[in-house]
């Protein structure tokens, strides 16, 4: 039986990772913070680690006490990062600082795993082909546009420099079950209101978070480290497109489709941020996510990843959102 060590389990998509490493019959180790919830992480199978990164003084001990001198795990997924914060410096600290110690911790440990899969985003590309929206492809030099894409970048480079053997995933959109972002767009479209940005076309992706969850150890068991792969379904969506898709699968016969000036979402991003940080509390709409939401291209070659451990989503958006909003509608979110 292989082990594996799932840092940033208490996540959404973290939990996702713990329960397939489970089904294929892995040794699952959830790493998590003391205030972690454990709603998702309930089954006996599934051994804890704490950590806590403010204090990383304390990994190398947390570590040898996990596992004895001489063992260590098969394979380490690590999810953990934010996506929003207060304060900007927070996405160097939490997505680059956190890694860069538990890195170190593994080399002073000798715990350093066959494979190491971090868990990146598309968003470390930045902007690519707005004009003829040509996939985006691993080949392409990152110029991130954003201090999140900046701080996953920087990130990945100190994970290609510390010598343990990895695997970088940049996924798209993660959605399904359990998840809050995407969970808030349903909800405006029950409401009978699609929001969109700008008035160029922009091409959307996505991946149902159980595919994800699949694509993971399929590629720590099949693919060769030393590579970075784009995850994606292997299709775009206009916004009319997923529009018409939630509202059919919600069963909403009418949505007005809003249409927010790029302007206008600037000063609405940039008000909500002071807002929200005048209350210490991230907002999920800010200054950062604006460029994000700007970009109109998220088209993804995924042909690497077919090629190199037979990547194949088995749900493409439909049924990801059909499957998501019945499990919104079973525990009572919708």
């Amino acid at each position: 039986m292989k082990r594996v060590l799932v840092i940033g389990a208490g996540g959404f998509t973290g939990g996702f990772i713990v329960e397939e490493g489970l089904r294929r019959g892995y040794e699952v180790w959830a790493g998590v913070r003391a205030s972690t919830s454990r709603k998702w992480l309930n089954d006996e199978r599934i051994k804890f680690i704490e950590f806590d990164f403010d204090a990383p003084y304390h990994f190398p001990k947390i570590l040898n006490d996990a596992l004895p001198e001489g063992e260590k795990w098969d394979y380490i997924i690590y999810n953990l990062g934010a996506t929003k914060v207060v304060r900007y410096l927070d996405f160097n600290r939490i997505n680059y600082e956190y890694l860069r110690d538990f890195l170190h911790a593994l080399h002073h440990t000798g715990k350093e795993p066959e494979k190491f899969l971090y868990m990146s985003s598309l968003s470390a590309l930045g902007p690519k082909d707005e004009r003829n929206y040509s996939p985006l492809t691993e080949e392409m030099i990152p110029t991130p546009n954003t201090r999140y894409g900046a701080s996953k970048i920087k990130a990945e480079v100190c994970l290609m420099s510390s010598g343990v053997p990895y695997i970088i995933f940049r996924p798209t959109g993660i959605y399904g079950p359990r998840d809050k972002d995407y969970f808030l767009m349903f909800e405006s479209v029950k409401k009978g209101i699609d929001f969109s940005v700008g008035f160029r076309r922009q091409m959307l992706t996505f991946i149902y978070v159980e595919d994800l969850a699949c694509a993971i150890y399929d590629a720590l068991e099949k693919a060769p480290a030393g590579e970075v792969y784009n995850i994606s379904e292997p299709a775009s969506y206009t916004q009319k497109e997923f529009r018409r898709i939630c509202a059919e699968e919600i069963g909403k016969k009418f949505v007005l489709p809003v249409r927010v000036p790029v302007v206008g979402l600037k000063a609405v991003s940039w008000v909500a941020e002071k807002i929200n940080a005048l209350r210490s509390q991230p907002s999920t709409l800010n200054s950062d996510k604006y460029h994000i939401m700007k970009q109109r291209n998220w088209n993804v070659d995924v042909s690497k990843a077919r090629r190199d451990f037979g990547f194949n989503p088995k749900v493409d958006l439909r049924e990801g959102v059909r499957r998501s909003v019945e499990w919104y509608r079973k525990e009572g979110w919708m």
